[in-house]
């Protein structure tokens, strides 16, 4: 991302960035997508591009084609400092000493007692750690990393007011993206990641991840250049029968794809292991971290409680459910529904949901409560498939 010698500046304004990205900020290219029409809502005290004015639509162009998505509203941490990975790799789940430039992991960041406090994408590059994690968390992120540094060389500077997160998702998300600027390099694994020097645009960073799409680009671009970026990325989508596309519909193909979301399917008051990201961002043979005994113990003597499952709702459903809304068997409260979507590509109703260990086997009968009344759910095995 940026360079070594722009870490002191930066870091100066690095707590007054997360002051303000923090609160209810606006995108950095708001004009940009409201003369596109663009409809705007708030997730966690940041500014997002709910859609355009067809969130259907565009849910379409995600899964026939591709769709591009202003994702600055992301919070964005970069670690600088000789110490910076081994630093990291005693305060996040997953394995970051082992990653070599270009490379990524997926990680939580979890207490001492092994509740979450934040999920996180970690990326390698050159001369620092890139992380990028849900909005509104900068401050709470950077205090937490902040109290661990004692005689560590490392520098934490929130990146987010400096840079912008486009992403890039569908089938020919690779197509939109190698038409944004010269010889770019295209990284072929998840969360991997390729720095491109453009005459225009300047440095780019492109990390392949899909978000749920299927395939996918996330793309880390200077503020100055973010609506040259955007409208140039907006061209090329539209030339391949792609658009424009907001939250709405990235959230559709998440929750298809069963994907838990920090703060709404997971949040402080989880275990790591309850919440379905166990494989993807814990290691258990990386050494120590904040929160490894309790995680560590639960594997080898004991189990977890509850964990995040896939529901099959009722196809008769006037209103879907609302995050909290009670699962029940035999009478007895054995969870809670977390997301919920009349989903396109299933075409039936589905949600995901925290439910008690003794009840998450798939085709498990559960009764769903809300304030419309009762009504079935089967529990369903992620991802979610074809009934």
């Amino acid at each position: 991302m940026r360079r070594q010698e722009c870490a002191a500046k930066i870091r100066a304004e690095s707590m007054a960035s997360c002051r303000y990205s923090d609160s209810m900020n606006a995108l950095p290219l708001h004009e940009f997508h409201e003369r596109l029409g663009a409809r705007f809502a708030e997730v966690n005290g940041a500014e997002v591009v709910e859609h355009y004015g067809d969130a259907l639509r565009e849910y379409s162009a995600l899964r026939e084609a591709a769709g591009v998505a202003d994702l600055s509203f992301r919070g964005r941490l970069c670690a600088t400092g000789a110490d910076r990975a081994r630093f990291l790799h005693g305060q996040v789940t997953n394995n970051v000493t082992g990653l070599k430039p270009g490379q990524g992991c997926y990680a939580a960041l979890v207490t001492a007692k092994g509740k979450l406090e934040s999920d996180l994408n970690i990326h390698c590059l050159s001369e620092e750690l890139l992380l990028d994690f849900e909005p509104g968390l900068s401050a709470r992120v950077l205090e937490r990393l902040e109290r661990f540094i004692v005689a560590d060389d490392v520098q934490l500077v929130d990146v987010a007011p400096h840079y912008g997160l486009l992403g890039v998702f569908g089938p020919k998300a690779a197509e939109v993206v190698e038409r944004l600027a010269s010889a770019v390099r295209l990284p072929n694994e998840p969360l991997a990641s390729a720095v491109v020097q453009d005459a225009s645009l300047g440095e780019i960073v492109v990390v392949n991840h899909s978000r749920g799409a299927g395939a996918g680009f996330d793309l880390f671009v200077q503020t100055a250049v973010l609506e040259a970026a955007a409208t140039k990325l907006n061209a090329a989508a539209n030339e391949t029968s792609g658009s424009a596309c907001g939250w709405r519909a990235l959230e559709m193909v998440r929750i298809e794809a069963g994907l838990p979301r920090f703060g709404v399917d997971m949040d402080g008051s989880n275990l790591a292991p309850e919440t379905g990201i166990e494989a993807r961002a814990i290691s258990y043979t990386k050494g120590c971290y904040i929160g490894q005994e309790v995680i560590n113990k639960l594997r080898t003597f004991a189990h977890v409680n509850r964990t995040l499952s896939g529901l099959r709702l009722a196809d008769d459903l006037k209103t879907l459910p609302s995050r909290g809304d009670k699962l029940f068997r035999e009478n007895k409260e054995v969870g809670y529904v977390t997301s919920a979507l009349a989903s396109p590509r299933f075409r039936c109703n589905i949600a995901l949901a925290c439910v008690r260990r003794e009840c998450n086997e798939p085709g498990t009968e559960l009764v769903l409560r809300t304030s419309g009344g009762e009504s079935a759910a089967v529990v369903v095995a992620l991802p979610f498939s074809n009934p």
